[in-house]
C-alpha cells in the first residue's frame, strides 16, 4: 500500500479527526497526508481546528505500526475505502462532517439502488417489529437497500427483513469495528449479510463499541439514505439522532404514527407519518417511496 494512504489512514483514525479537520490539514499542507505527518506541533496548530493535543497525537504517528495493522485488517477481509476513491459514496459527500475512511467487509461497492434506512429502538413493540420487517422486506423486493445499525431491536429485523426480499442487499453500518461486531449475538447475522451486502465502520476494523461511535454512525445511516423510516422511539431513543441528522440535511423522514414521544416528536417537526392501514399494499408504498426519492450518486 502507498505510503500516502498509510498515512491518510493514519490521520483518519486520529481521535478528533474528523471529516472537516483533515480537510482543513491537507489544504494546508499541499495536499499531502505524508507532508502533515512530517510537520512539527507547531506548523501543525497552525490549522484551524487542530490544537496542541491533537498536533501532538500527529506527531506521534507511527506509520509502521498503523501499516502492519492495515496489513493484518486486508489479510482478513477488511476493504479501505477513502474519499479520494472511485468507490467512496458520493452521497457521503453531502455531509459537513463526512468519515476521510470507511473500512467494509462484504460485497462493494454499493450497487446503483435507492437506499432507504430503517432505525428505530432496540425494544420494539410486537407491532413496530411486525411493520419495520414489512417494510424492509418490501423495499427489497422493490429493488431498495436497507441500511440500519445492526443493533437489538428495529435494526436486527431490518437486517433480515432485507434478505428475504429480492434484492437481499442490506447494509450494516456499526458504533464498533467491523471485525469485533456488536452486538455479539449478532455475530451470525453479519456474516449472512456480508454474503448479500455489506458491513461498514469508519473506526478501526478491531475498535470495541463506544457511545461516541454509536452516534456518529448514524451520520452514515442517514448520508447513505434518500429516505429514513423511524419505526419506534422515545424522545431520547438514540435513533433520534439519526431522525434529527434527517431533518437537518433535509432527507424525507417517514415515521410511524405511534404514541411514543420521539415519534410524536418528529411527526410534529416536519416528519411524514407511515401509512397507519395495516392492509395497505406494502409493496405498493416501497415503490412509490423509491419512485419519489430516486438514487442519488452514490
Amino acid at each position: 500500500m502507498e505510503d500516502w494512504r498509510v498515512a491518510w489512514i493514519a490521520l483518519s483514525l486520529t481521535r478528533h479527526i474528523g471529516g472537516k479537520t483533515l480537510r482543513a490539514l491537507l489544504a494546508y499542507f499541499d495536499d499531502d497526508p505524508l507532508a502533515i505527518l512530517d510537520a512539527d506541533s507547531a506548523s501543525l496548530q497552525r490549522v484551524r481546528g487542530v490544537g496542541t493535543s491533537i498536533a501532538k497525537t500527529i506527531t506521534q504517528l507511527d506509520l509502521q505500526r498503523v501499516r502492519k495493522a492495515v496489513e493484518r485488517w486486508q489479510q482478513a477481509g477488511v476493504h479501505i475505502v477513502t474519499t479520494r476513491d472511485d468507490t467512496y459514496p458520493r452521497a457521503l459527500l453531502r455531509l459537513d462532517d463526512e468519515p476521510p475512511t470507511l473500512f467494509v467487509r462484504g460485497q462493494w461497492p454499493m450497487p446503483a439502488r435507492p437506499a432507504v434506512a430503517i432505525v428505530g429502538t432496540r425494544r420494539v413493540s410486537t407491532a413496530g417489529a411486525a411493520g419495520a420487517y414489512s417494510l424492509a422486506i418490501n423495499f427489497a423486493r422493490a429493488g431498495g437497500i436497507v441500511i440500519s445499525g445492526l443493533a437489538y431491536g428495529v435494526d436486527g429485523i431490518a437486517h433480515r427483513g432485507a434478505l428475504q426480499g429480492d434484492s437481499k442487499y442490506t447494509l450494516a453500518v456499526l458504533g464498533s469495528g467491523i471485525l469485533n461486531i456488536y452486538p455479539p449475538e449478532h455475530g451470525e447475522l453479519a456474516k449472512i449479510i456480508q454474503q448479500h451486502g455489506a458491513l461498514l465502520c469508519e473506526v478501526a476494523p478491531n475498535a470495541t463499541v463506544s457511545t461516541s461511535g454509536l452516534v456518529a454512525r448514524n451520520r452514515i445511516i442517514v448520508g447513505l439514505s434518500q429516505a429514513v423510516i423511524l419505526v419506534e422511539s422515545e424522545i431520547n431513543g438514540g435513533a433520534m439522532h439519526a431522525a434529527r441528522r434527517a431533518l437537518k440535511l433535509g432527507i424525507p423522514l417517514y415515521v410511524f404514527d405511534k404514541p411514543l414521544s420521539g415519534n410524536q416528536y418528529l411527526l410534529e417537526n416536519g416528519a411524514k407519518p407511515v401509512p397507519s392501514d395495516w392492509d395497505l399494499d406494502w409493496h405498493t408504498w416501497a415503490e412509490q417511496l423509491l419512485l419519489n426519492h430516486p438514487l442519488s450518486e452514490l
